[in-house]
């Protein structure tokens, strides 16, 4: 098997007992690599996010994070086993500076003050805005100093939802291109991502979802062209049967 950061086994999870999301799905993400979940509208992928996090309870299979069993470890202790997490939305406060977001996330840190100037050192438009709210932030600003506030913990795996989603062409790029990055400086990002194409472009490895079942997994490279990508997201091809 290859270094594997996570690996996710056969899991079963959902929002409601016995009604579930996924079933059955398996995912690994190496490490410092960029995988992403891809998959149409409804196909489980920020629900596959949401119980790795343990933001879902998963009814069957297992979870594992460099070497320990987290199915079903709280969100809250999910920073010890090294895993940070940026939702989609409400991922900053807004009502704080953006130096306050950062001093929230860095609180716990052995190093606050090493660490503050390395992000800003990072994220050169944070410390240019560090006086000023987050919510007068542009959209891929504040996706920024949400991937800071990820980094302020020194994880080894972040976990992304769609962190293009709403953001102008160029900012989406933007974003994308710092989530691959990242990988060169140790972290390994598992990204949940609607903007396909882009997504490909960056990628080490895919998976694609359809109605919380795998469909087909590959290099980024290689599913980019591959036709079987769009009859899946046009509905015309299932890999495993509903």
């Amino acid at each position: 098997m290859p270094d594997a950061v996570l690996s996710v086994d056969n899991v079963t999870a959902g929002y409601v007992p016995d009604l579930p999301i996924l079933r059955d799905v398996s995912v690994t993400a190496e490490r410092e690599k960029l995988t992403v979940i891809i998959g149409p509208n409804g196909a489980g992928k920020s629900t596959l996010i949401k119980a790795v996090i343990g933001l879902l309870p998963v009814s069957r299979g297992s979870i594992t994070a460099n070497g320990q069993d987290i199915t079903g470890l709280s969100p809250d202790r999910m920073t010890s086993a090294g895993i940070a997490y940026v939702p989609q939305t409400d991922n900053v406060f807004r009502t704080l500076t953006i130096r306050q977001n950062l001093d929230l996330a860095l609180q716990r840190h052995a190093h606050a003050s090493e660490r503050l100037s390395d992000l800003y050192e990072r994220f050169p438009v944070l410390a240019d805005k560090q006086r000023d709210k987050a919510g007068s932030l542009s959209g891929g600003q504040r996706q920024f100093l949400a991937v800071a506030m990820a980094l302020a913990a020194d994880p080894v795996l972040i976990l992304m939802d769609e962190p293009s989603a709403g953001l102008s062409p160029k900012a989406a790029e933007e974003v994308l291109d710092h989530a691959k990055q990242l990988t060169g400086f140790g972290v390994t990002i598992l990204l949940v991502e609607q903007n396909v194409k882009q997504a490909l472009k960056r990628a080490d490895h895919c998976y694609v979802l359809a109605e919380g079942r795998n469909q087909i997994d590959g290099l980024a490279t290689d599913l980019l062209q591959d036709p079987a990508l769009g009859r899946i997201y046009l509905g015309g091809e299932r890999r495993v049967p509903a």
